[in-house]
Protein backbone atom coordinates (compact mmCIF):
# COMPACT_ATOMS: atom_id res chain seq x y z
CA UNK A 1 0.00 0.00 0.00
CA UNK A 2 0.97 3.46 -0.90
CA UNK A 3 2.13 5.52 2.45
CA UNK A 4 1.02 8.37 1.18
CA UNK A 5 -2.71 7.18 0.57
CA UNK A 6 -3.85 5.69 4.08
CA UNK A 7 -6.43 7.81 5.52
CA UNK A 8 -4.83 10.52 7.66
CA UNK A 9 -1.40 9.73 6.93
CA UNK A 10 0.16 12.92 8.64
CA UNK A 11 2.39 13.88 6.04
CA UNK A 12 2.46 17.99 6.36
CA UNK A 13 5.79 19.51 5.43
CA UNK A 14 5.50 23.43 4.99
CA UNK A 15 8.46 24.10 2.52
CA UNK A 16 9.09 25.07 -0.77
CA UNK A 17 10.31 22.22 -3.03
CA UNK A 18 11.99 22.20 -6.84
CA UNK A 19 8.70 23.41 -8.07
CA UNK A 20 7.61 25.87 -5.50
CA UNK A 21 4.72 26.15 -3.64
CA UNK A 22 4.27 29.99 -4.78
CA UNK A 23 4.99 29.44 -8.32
CA UNK A 24 1.97 26.18 -8.69
CA UNK A 25 0.25 28.80 -6.84
CA UNK A 26 0.27 30.83 -9.97
CA UNK A 27 -0.77 28.49 -12.40
CA UNK A 28 -3.70 27.38 -9.59
CA UNK A 29 -5.35 30.76 -9.29
CA UNK A 30 -5.08 30.21 -13.58
CA UNK A 31 -7.02 27.10 -12.92
CA UNK A 32 -8.91 27.10 -9.93
CA UNK A 33 -10.30 23.97 -10.03
CA UNK A 34 -8.39 21.28 -8.58
CA UNK A 35 -9.67 17.46 -9.88
CA UNK A 36 -8.39 14.17 -8.71
CA UNK A 37 -10.50 12.17 -10.35
CA UNK A 38 -9.96 11.73 -14.57
CA UNK A 39 -14.11 10.46 -14.56
CA UNK A 40 -14.62 14.01 -13.02
CA UNK A 41 -12.86 16.32 -15.66
CA UNK A 42 -13.87 19.58 -16.85
CA UNK A 43 -12.06 21.83 -19.22
CA UNK A 44 -9.36 23.78 -17.80
CA UNK A 45 -8.79 21.46 -14.90
CA UNK A 46 -5.81 21.07 -12.84
CA UNK A 47 -5.01 17.67 -12.71
CA UNK A 48 -3.36 15.99 -9.31
CA UNK A 49 -1.91 12.53 -10.00
CA UNK A 50 -2.60 10.76 -6.49
CA UNK A 51 -1.63 7.25 -5.86
CA UNK A 52 -3.85 4.94 -4.35
CA UNK A 53 -3.49 1.49 -3.27
CA UNK A 54 -4.85 -0.28 -6.16
CA UNK A 55 -3.71 2.65 -8.98
CA UNK A 56 -1.60 4.97 -9.95
CA UNK A 57 -2.66 8.75 -10.53
CA UNK A 58 0.57 9.27 -12.77
CA UNK A 59 -1.05 6.66 -15.55
CA UNK A 60 -3.94 8.68 -15.74
CA UNK A 61 -2.25 12.03 -16.64
CA UNK A 62 -2.00 11.86 -20.31
CA UNK A 63 -5.89 11.17 -20.31
CA UNK A 64 -6.84 13.80 -17.94
CA UNK A 65 -4.77 16.38 -20.56
CA UNK A 66 -6.71 14.76 -22.91
CA UNK A 67 -9.69 15.31 -21.33
CA UNK A 68 -8.82 19.15 -21.01
CA UNK A 69 -7.35 19.44 -18.12
CA UNK A 70 -5.04 22.48 -18.41
CA UNK A 71 -2.03 20.71 -16.14
CA UNK A 72 -1.27 17.25 -14.92
CA UNK A 73 0.43 17.33 -11.55
CA UNK A 74 2.67 14.42 -11.42
CA UNK A 75 5.81 12.54 -9.08
CA UNK A 76 6.92 10.24 -11.86
CA UNK A 77 8.67 12.22 -14.35
CA UNK A 78 8.54 8.64 -16.73
CA UNK A 79 5.04 10.01 -17.62
CA UNK A 80 5.57 13.66 -18.12
CA UNK A 81 5.54 14.79 -21.97
CA UNK A 82 5.42 18.18 -22.63
CA UNK A 83 5.57 21.16 -20.83
CA UNK A 84 1.55 20.59 -19.44
CA UNK A 85 3.09 18.25 -17.28
CA UNK A 86 4.07 20.05 -13.67
CA UNK A 87 6.47 17.41 -11.75
CA UNK A 88 6.68 17.58 -7.49
CA UNK A 89 8.11 15.17 -5.32
CA UNK A 90 5.13 13.86 -4.01
CA UNK A 91 1.34 14.60 -5.55
CA UNK A 92 -0.24 14.60 -2.39
CA UNK A 93 2.30 17.01 -0.57
CA UNK A 94 1.72 19.18 -3.10
CA UNK A 95 -2.07 19.20 -3.00
CA UNK A 96 -1.41 19.75 0.26
CA UNK A 97 0.85 22.42 0.81
CA UNK A 98 -1.48 24.19 -1.90
CA UNK A 99 -4.36 24.30 0.11
CA UNK A 100 -2.33 25.62 2.81
CA UNK A 101 -0.89 28.38 0.75
CA UNK A 102 -4.03 29.23 -0.46
CA UNK A 103 -5.57 29.34 3.13
CA UNK A 104 -3.19 31.59 4.19
CA UNK A 105 -3.92 34.25 1.66
CA UNK A 106 -7.75 34.96 3.60
CA UNK A 107 -8.41 36.89 6.87
CA UNK A 108 -11.58 34.98 7.65
CA UNK A 109 -12.95 33.02 10.52
CA UNK A 110 -11.95 29.66 9.58
CA UNK A 111 -14.29 26.89 11.68
CA UNK A 112 -13.05 23.76 12.17
CA UNK A 113 -15.54 20.51 13.48
CA UNK A 114 -14.42 17.30 14.51
CA UNK A 115 -15.91 14.74 16.28
CA UNK A 116 -17.38 11.09 16.98
CA UNK A 117 -20.44 12.01 16.01
CA UNK A 118 -22.52 14.49 14.56
CA UNK A 119 -20.24 16.66 12.58
CA UNK A 120 -21.70 16.68 9.20
CA UNK A 121 -25.31 17.29 10.23
CA UNK A 122 -23.49 20.02 12.54
CA UNK A 123 -21.79 21.56 9.78
CA UNK A 124 -25.02 21.73 7.53
CA UNK A 125 -26.73 23.45 10.05
CA UNK A 126 -23.33 26.15 11.11
CA UNK A 127 -22.91 26.76 6.98
CA UNK A 128 -26.85 27.00 6.63
CA UNK A 129 -27.14 29.54 9.40
CA UNK A 130 -23.92 31.63 8.64
CA UNK A 131 -25.02 31.98 4.60
CA UNK A 132 -28.17 33.56 5.72
CA UNK A 133 -25.66 37.05 6.68
CA UNK A 134 -22.07 35.92 5.40
CA UNK A 135 -20.48 34.14 1.77
CA UNK A 136 -19.55 30.74 3.51
CA UNK A 137 -17.60 28.16 2.12
CA UNK A 138 -17.82 24.68 3.44
CA UNK A 139 -17.08 21.01 3.36
CA UNK A 140 -19.12 19.24 0.63
CA UNK A 141 -20.31 15.84 1.90
CA UNK A 142 -18.24 14.23 4.13
CA UNK A 143 -15.29 15.28 2.51
CA UNK A 144 -12.84 15.33 5.64
CA UNK A 145 -9.68 12.97 5.21
CA UNK A 146 -6.27 13.70 3.94
CA UNK A 147 -7.55 14.48 0.94
CA UNK A 148 -10.93 15.98 1.37
CA UNK A 149 -9.83 18.76 3.48
CA UNK A 150 -7.02 20.40 1.08
CA UNK A 151 -9.48 19.89 -1.72
CA UNK A 152 -12.06 21.84 0.53
CA UNK A 153 -9.85 24.72 0.81
CA UNK A 154 -9.09 25.29 -2.67
CA UNK A 155 -12.97 25.16 -3.44
CA UNK A 156 -12.74 28.29 -1.31
CA UNK A 157 -13.05 31.70 -3.62
CA UNK A 158 -11.70 35.19 -2.74
CA UNK A 159 -15.33 36.55 -1.84
CA UNK A 160 -15.43 34.84 0.68
CA UNK A 161 -16.40 35.72 4.44
CA UNK A 162 -16.65 32.89 6.12
CA UNK A 163 -15.16 28.84 5.70
CA UNK A 164 -16.35 25.91 7.72
CA UNK A 165 -14.09 22.80 7.24
CA UNK A 166 -14.90 19.21 8.20
CA UNK A 167 -12.48 17.05 10.06
CA UNK A 168 -12.18 13.60 10.56
CA UNK A 169 -10.10 11.08 12.03
CA UNK A 170 -9.60 7.23 13.01
CA UNK A 171 -5.95 7.74 14.74
CA UNK A 172 -3.49 10.00 16.41
CA UNK A 173 -2.13 13.00 14.79
CA UNK A 174 -4.47 13.06 12.00
CA UNK A 175 -6.35 16.25 13.41
CA UNK A 176 -3.06 17.75 14.46
CA UNK A 177 -2.01 17.17 10.86
CA UNK A 178 -5.46 19.00 9.13
CA UNK A 179 -5.02 22.07 11.20
CA UNK A 180 -1.69 23.01 9.72
CA UNK A 181 -3.25 22.83 6.55
CA UNK A 182 -6.55 24.89 7.34
CA UNK A 183 -4.87 26.24 10.38
CA UNK A 184 -8.42 27.20 11.58
CA UNK A 185 -9.15 30.51 13.97
CA UNK A 186 -12.59 28.74 15.75
CA UNK A 187 -13.39 25.58 16.43
CA UNK A 188 -15.45 22.72 17.85
CA UNK A 189 -15.79 19.34 18.76
CA UNK A 190 -18.96 17.90 19.14
CA UNK A 191 -18.23 14.82 21.15
CA UNK A 192 -15.72 11.89 21.80
CA UNK A 193 -17.48 9.04 22.18
CA UNK A 194 -16.07 5.22 21.05
CA UNK A 195 -15.82 5.97 17.35
CA UNK A 196 -12.76 4.03 15.72
CA UNK A 197 -11.46 2.64 18.87
CA UNK A 198 -10.04 0.24 16.39
CA UNK A 199 -7.29 3.00 15.80
CA UNK A 200 -7.90 5.00 18.31
CA UNK A 201 -7.55 2.17 21.04
CA UNK A 202 -9.22 3.17 23.63
CA UNK A 203 -11.66 5.75 24.23
CA UNK A 204 -9.23 8.34 25.77
CA UNK A 205 -7.40 7.89 22.73
CA UNK A 206 -10.66 9.34 21.04
CA UNK A 207 -10.21 12.17 23.28
CA UNK A 208 -7.03 12.56 23.14
CA UNK A 209 -7.05 12.57 19.16
CA UNK A 210 -9.81 14.94 19.09
CA UNK A 211 -8.18 16.98 21.53
CA UNK A 212 -5.76 18.26 19.00
CA UNK A 213 -8.02 20.85 17.63
CA UNK A 214 -8.46 22.42 20.82
CA UNK A 215 -4.43 21.79 21.59
CA UNK A 216 -4.28 23.84 18.29
CA UNK A 217 -6.30 26.76 18.71
CA UNK A 218 -4.99 26.77 22.74
CA UNK A 219 -1.76 27.72 21.39
CA UNK A 220 -3.10 30.05 18.57
CA UNK A 221 -5.13 31.66 20.58
CA UNK A 222 -7.95 30.48 18.70
CA UNK A 223 -11.44 30.52 19.85
CA UNK A 224 -13.62 27.22 20.54
CA UNK A 225 -17.47 26.54 20.74
CA UNK A 226 -17.62 24.36 23.13
CA UNK A 227 -20.89 22.00 24.57
CA UNK A 228 -21.18 22.71 28.34
CA UNK A 229 -23.42 19.68 29.57
CA UNK A 230 -20.22 17.63 28.34
CA UNK A 231 -17.70 18.12 31.08
CA UNK A 232 -14.86 15.75 29.61
CA UNK A 233 -14.82 18.40 26.92
CA UNK A 234 -14.46 21.22 30.01
CA UNK A 235 -11.63 19.36 31.66
CA UNK A 236 -10.02 18.53 27.78
CA UNK A 237 -10.65 22.62 27.25
CA UNK A 238 -8.48 23.88 29.91
CA UNK A 239 -6.22 27.01 29.75
CA UNK A 240 -8.18 27.61 26.06
CA UNK A 241 -8.60 31.71 26.48
CA UNK A 242 -11.00 31.83 24.42
CA UNK A 243 -14.30 29.37 25.09
CA UNK A 244 -18.33 30.23 24.15
CA UNK A 245 -20.47 27.95 25.44
CA UNK A 246 -23.72 26.61 24.73
CA UNK A 247 -25.90 23.67 26.58
CA UNK A 248 -29.08 23.12 28.68
CA UNK A 249 -27.87 24.84 31.41
CA UNK A 250 -25.00 27.34 32.64
CA UNK A 251 -23.44 28.16 29.52
CA UNK A 252 -23.40 31.77 27.86
CA UNK A 253 -26.48 30.29 24.90
CA UNK A 254 -28.66 27.96 26.87
CA UNK A 255 -31.50 25.96 25.01
CA UNK A 256 -33.78 22.82 25.81
CA UNK A 257 -35.15 20.24 23.60
CA UNK A 258 -38.68 19.49 22.91
CA UNK A 259 -40.06 16.14 21.29
CA UNK A 260 -43.31 16.56 21.53
CA UNK A 261 -43.65 14.24 18.17
CA UNK A 262 -41.10 12.97 15.86
CA UNK A 263 -39.24 16.09 15.12
CA UNK A 264 -36.67 17.88 17.12
CA UNK A 265 -38.00 21.42 18.71
CA UNK A 266 -35.62 23.43 20.74
CA UNK A 267 -36.72 26.39 23.43
CA UNK A 268 -33.53 29.12 22.60
CA UNK A 269 -33.22 31.54 25.62
CA UNK A 270 -32.04 34.76 24.50
CA UNK A 271 -31.82 38.30 26.68
CA UNK A 272 -34.92 36.85 28.87
CA UNK A 273 -36.91 35.70 25.45
CA UNK A 274 -37.79 32.40 24.25
CA UNK A 275 -37.42 31.43 21.09
CA UNK A 276 -38.86 28.27 19.54
CA UNK A 277 -36.69 26.67 16.89
CA UNK A 278 -38.75 23.83 14.66
CA UNK A 279 -36.27 21.05 12.77
CA UNK A 280 -36.32 18.41 10.11
CA UNK A 281 -34.08 16.28 12.19
CA UNK A 282 -35.19 13.07 14.03
CA UNK A 283 -34.15 12.92 17.41
CA UNK A 284 -33.47 14.69 20.75
CA UNK A 285 -29.55 13.95 19.77
CA UNK A 286 -29.40 16.48 17.57
CA UNK A 287 -30.23 18.94 20.63
CA UNK A 288 -26.40 20.13 20.82
CA UNK A 289 -26.31 20.12 16.81
CA UNK A 290 -28.84 22.50 16.68
CA UNK A 291 -27.26 24.50 19.80
CA UNK A 292 -23.77 24.88 18.61
CA UNK A 293 -25.09 26.46 15.22
CA UNK A 294 -27.30 29.26 17.09
CA UNK A 295 -24.40 29.90 19.22
CA UNK A 296 -22.07 30.72 16.44
CA UNK A 297 -24.68 32.44 14.68
CA UNK A 298 -25.21 34.70 17.85
CA UNK A 299 -21.64 35.19 18.17
CA UNK A 300 -21.35 36.49 14.78
CA UNK A 301 -23.99 38.71 15.28
CA UNK A 302 -27.17 36.99 13.53
CA UNK A 303 -30.42 37.90 14.84
CA UNK A 304 -32.14 34.95 16.48
CA UNK A 305 -34.97 35.22 13.70
CA UNK A 306 -32.38 34.30 10.71
CA UNK A 307 -30.78 31.93 12.65
CA UNK A 308 -34.72 30.23 13.76
CA UNK A 309 -35.33 30.09 9.74
CA UNK A 310 -32.16 28.88 8.75
CA UNK A 311 -32.76 25.83 10.64
CA UNK A 312 -35.97 25.04 9.85
CA UNK A 313 -35.42 25.39 6.23
CA UNK A 314 -32.48 22.76 6.40
CA UNK A 315 -33.53 19.45 5.47
CA UNK A 316 -31.56 16.10 5.90
CA UNK A 317 -30.94 14.19 2.48
CA UNK A 318 -27.56 12.56 3.51
CA UNK A 319 -28.75 9.74 5.08
CA UNK A 320 -28.30 10.96 8.63
CA UNK A 321 -31.71 11.53 10.46
CA UNK A 322 -33.39 11.35 7.80
CA UNK A 323 -36.78 10.43 7.58
CA UNK A 324 -38.91 9.39 4.50
CA UNK A 325 -42.26 7.79 4.11
CA UNK A 326 -42.40 5.04 1.85
CA UNK A 327 -45.86 3.79 1.22
CA UNK A 328 -47.92 2.93 4.18
CA UNK A 329 -44.24 2.84 5.73
CA UNK A 330 -42.42 5.39 7.68
CA UNK A 331 -38.33 5.33 7.75
CA UNK A 332 -35.91 6.67 9.57
CA UNK A 333 -32.66 6.60 7.80
CA UNK A 334 -29.64 7.06 9.45
CA UNK A 335 -27.27 4.33 7.60
CA UNK A 336 -24.12 6.81 6.91
CA UNK A 337 -21.99 6.16 9.99
CA UNK A 338 -22.50 3.69 13.28
CA UNK A 339 -20.59 3.45 16.76
CA UNK A 340 -21.55 2.45 20.30
CA UNK A 341 -22.52 5.86 21.35
CA UNK A 342 -24.65 7.03 18.05
CA UNK A 343 -25.90 3.25 18.47
CA UNK A 344 -27.41 3.74 21.53
CA UNK A 345 -28.55 7.36 20.82
CA UNK A 346 -31.04 6.12 17.89
CA UNK A 347 -32.16 3.02 19.17
CA UNK A 348 -33.04 4.89 22.47
CA UNK A 349 -34.99 7.76 20.63
CA UNK A 350 -36.53 5.28 18.41
CA UNK A 351 -38.14 3.11 21.05
CA UNK A 352 -39.63 6.52 22.65
CA UNK A 353 -40.80 7.75 20.13
CA UNK A 354 -44.68 7.30 19.89
CA UNK A 355 -44.48 5.83 16.21
CA UNK A 356 -46.19 2.10 15.78
CA UNK A 357 -45.06 -1.07 14.84
CA UNK A 358 -41.37 -0.69 15.13
CA UNK A 359 -39.52 -2.67 13.30
CA UNK A 360 -35.59 -1.93 14.08
CA UNK A 361 -32.56 -2.91 11.44
CA UNK A 362 -29.02 -2.76 11.82
CA UNK A 363 -25.86 -2.77 10.70
CA UNK A 364 -22.96 -4.05 12.01
CA UNK A 365 -20.70 -1.20 13.85
CA UNK A 366 -16.71 -0.94 12.44
CA UNK A 367 -13.09 -0.48 13.77
CA UNK A 368 -14.14 -1.30 16.85
CA UNK A 369 -10.76 -2.97 16.68
CA UNK A 370 -10.69 -5.63 20.43
CA UNK A 371 -14.07 -4.44 21.44
CA UNK A 372 -15.95 -5.72 18.48
CA UNK A 373 -17.59 -8.44 20.56
CA UNK A 374 -18.63 -6.78 23.70
CA UNK A 375 -20.13 -3.47 21.81
CA UNK A 376 -22.05 -5.60 19.45
CA UNK A 377 -23.16 -7.21 22.87
CA UNK A 378 -24.03 -4.02 25.11
CA UNK A 379 -26.13 -3.47 21.76
CA UNK A 380 -27.76 -5.89 21.89
CA UNK A 381 -28.60 -6.21 25.65
CA UNK A 382 -30.11 -2.36 25.46
CA UNK A 383 -32.72 -3.51 22.69
CA UNK A 384 -33.20 -6.44 24.14
CA UNK A 385 -35.08 -4.06 26.91
CA UNK A 386 -37.49 -2.24 24.59
CA UNK A 387 -40.25 -3.91 22.43
CA UNK A 388 -40.08 -4.51 18.81
CA UNK A 389 -42.31 -5.93 16.44
CA UNK A 390 -39.10 -7.50 14.00
CA UNK A 391 -34.97 -6.76 14.75
CA UNK A 392 -32.75 -7.53 12.09
CA UNK A 393 -28.93 -7.49 12.10
CA UNK A 394 -26.65 -6.93 9.57
CA UNK A 395 -22.98 -7.73 9.35
CA UNK A 396 -20.37 -10.55 10.74
CA UNK A 397 -19.78 -8.77 13.66
CA UNK A 398 -22.80 -9.38 15.30
CA UNK A 399 -22.72 -13.60 14.54
CA UNK A 400 -21.10 -14.42 17.76
CA UNK A 401 -23.86 -12.64 19.58
CA UNK A 402 -26.45 -14.39 20.94
CA UNK A 403 -30.13 -13.16 20.60
CA UNK A 404 -33.16 -14.37 18.98
CA UNK A 405 -33.16 -12.01 16.49
CA UNK A 406 -32.79 -12.27 12.92
CA UNK A 407 -29.22 -12.29 11.30
CA UNK A 408 -27.72 -11.75 8.12
CA UNK A 409 -24.31 -12.33 6.95
CA UNK A 410 -24.62 -9.15 4.47
CA UNK A 411 -26.95 -6.82 3.27
CA UNK A 412 -28.04 -8.55 0.29
CA UNK A 413 -29.43 -11.26 2.09
CA UNK A 414 -31.02 -9.24 4.31
CA UNK A 415 -32.70 -7.45 1.31
CA UNK A 416 -33.71 -10.63 -0.43
CA UNK A 417 -35.97 -11.58 3.05
CA UNK A 418 -37.42 -8.11 2.95
CA UNK A 419 -38.26 -8.33 -0.68
CA UNK A 420 -40.10 -11.27 0.43
CA UNK A 421 -41.82 -9.92 3.40
CA UNK A 422 -43.02 -6.87 2.48
CA UNK A 423 -44.17 -4.66 4.81
CA UNK A 424 -47.12 -2.05 5.79
CA UNK A 425 -48.05 0.60 8.33
CA UNK A 426 -44.25 -0.23 9.75
CA UNK A 427 -42.24 2.39 11.13
CA UNK A 428 -38.37 1.43 10.44
CA UNK A 429 -35.14 2.22 11.80
CA UNK A 430 -32.39 1.55 9.13
CA UNK A 431 -28.71 2.30 10.77
CA UNK A 432 -25.28 0.91 10.37
CA UNK A 433 -21.57 2.14 9.84
CA UNK A 434 -21.53 2.97 6.51
CA UNK A 435 -19.29 -0.53 5.31
CA UNK A 436 -22.70 -2.41 6.07
CA UNK A 437 -24.35 -0.91 3.10
CA UNK A 438 -27.61 -0.60 4.89
CA UNK A 439 -29.36 1.07 1.70
CA UNK A 440 -29.59 -1.56 0.34
CA UNK A 441 -32.68 -2.91 2.87
CA UNK A 442 -34.31 0.26 1.61
CA UNK A 443 -34.39 -0.89 -1.64
CA UNK A 444 -35.86 -3.66 -1.36
CA UNK A 445 -39.14 -2.55 0.35
CA UNK A 446 -39.70 -0.54 -3.03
Amino acid sequence: MNPFFGRGFLFLRIKLFSVDIASLYQIFLQYPSVQTDTRKLKNGDLFFALKGPNFNGNAFARQALDAGAAYAVIDEAAYAGDDRFIVVPDVLTALQQLAHYHRQQFNIPFIAITGSNGKTTTKELITAVLKTQFVTYATEGNLNNHIGVPLTLLRIKKDAEMAVIEMGANHQQEIAGYCKIATPTHGLITNAGKAHLEGFGSLEGVRKGKGELYDFLRVNNGVIFRNEDLSYLKEMAKGIANQVTYGSANAQYIGKPIMDDLFLKVAVLTAGNETLLSTHLVGEYNFPNVMVAVAIGLHFGIPIDQIKAAIAAYNPDNSRSQWMQQGSNQIILDAYNANPTSMRAAVQNFANTQMKHKHLWLGAMKEMGTEEQKEHEDLVALIKQYQWEEVIFVGKEFEPVKSDYLYFADSKLAAAYIAQHKLENASILIKGSRGSKMEILLEALH
